[in-house]
């Protein structure tokens, strides 16, 4: 019997492997495999993890028979690849999730502010029924435009040109699907100046930090409509207020903030571990946008879907079912 242990598991998670993988009787546990906790599982062949544990090279060397590691993360840095490398061990992730989930909370920030469909809700639940100050604008002939066009850019494209929107684009490569469809890529002045609505969808890595902020928040078409569900630390906080005060533009719909930059995985949210450590609340109430009518805002739930979470553990569960039988996927090269 192939001994497979996962790590860190949260109580929703436990239904979905065992019935999965359940010929081959997984050991399930909500520690962290650590210097101490891999004393007790010396024996795995094959580990599941989430970031939080220390998957490094005095953590692997205690575990003699590991061959494969499939951490229930898009991200990989808590694992010492080269060690792997040279002993052969093989680690899997989950490349992708949430895509369509992501893309359709994004429409329904831009649909909520074009409805205005907070104000309107409020106004019905207090027995007032007119429409005045309630008048929204078609998304139909208006510019869209898509800052980053990987897997939940692309799919915003998609929904945006089924509303019969242009679409402008500013990506390090180039989607030749969607030139063929008719989205426009230019640089990124272009695509500010103009688009009636901006939305973000790139990770978080130096070079992407602040990449709207108090120096290009002017060069936005005026009254332009600002989405973020990405990562918070991609917009200066300041500049979505003085873009707000001063009319460039007229709303903002944010699933992120810049509170949030330490945050790695949107899994993190429903992670006990992460619950523990951070205390967004008291971060966020005091937020300078929360009580902004002219301001949208989620908590960070664009990824929750009951899709997108079933993914993860699937694709988990895929790859080590996939690795036993000798045709390996998402593996980290």
């Amino acid at each position: 019997m192939i001994k497979i242990v996962f790590f860190e598991v949260e109580k929703w998670e436990e239904d979905p492997i065992n019935s999965t993988l359940s010929s081959y009787q997984p050991v399930l546990t909500t520690e962290k495999l650590d210097e101490t906790t891999v004393l007790n599982y010396q024996d795995a062949q094959i580990i599941s993890t989430f970031i939080y544990s220390k998957l490094n090279k005095e953590v692997l060397e205690q575990l003699p028979n590991l061959k494969f590691i499939a951490t229930r993360s898009t991200g990989f840095d808590h694992i010492d690849l080269n060690y792997c490398k040279e002993k052969g061990i093989k680690v899997a992730n989950v490349p992708t999730y949430g895509a369509h989930t992501v893309a359709e909370h994004t429409f329904a920030l831009i649909l909520a502010i074009s409805r205005k469909l907070v104000p309107s809700v409020e106004q019905a639940k207090k027995g007032d029924f007119s429409s005045e100050n309630l008048e929204g604008f078609d998304l139909a002939g208006k510019t869209l435009g898509i800052i980053g066009t990987g897997n939940i850019g692309t799919n915003v494209a998609e929904i945006a040109l089924s509303f019969e929107m242009k679409v402008l684009a500013f990506s390090r490569t180039q989607n030749q699907n969607l030139v063929s469809k008719g989205v426009k890529y230019v640089s990124l002045d272009e695509l500010l100046t103009n688009s009636d609505i901006v939305t973000l969808h790139l990770p978080h890595v130096k070079e992407t930090e602040h990449i709207i902020n108090l120096s290009n928040i002017q060069k936005f078409k005026k009254g332009a409509v600002l989405i973020n569900t990405a990562r918070g630390a991609l917009i200066e906080t300041q500049a979505i207020a003085e873009g707000l005060e001063k009319g460039y533009l007229s709303a903002a719909g944010l699933d992120v903030l810049e509170e949030e930059a330490h945050l790695r995985e949107e899994k993190e949210f429903l992670s006990s571990e992460y619950l523990s450590k951070v205390d967004l609340k008291t971060g966020l109430l005091n937020h300078v946008l929360l009580t902004r009518d002219d301001v949208v805002i989620t908590p960070h739930n664009a990824f929750n879907s009951k899709e997108a979470v079933t993914e993860i553990l699937e694709v988990t569960n895929t790859n080590i079912k996939n690795f036993i039988n000798n045709t390996p996927t998402n593996i980290i090269e």
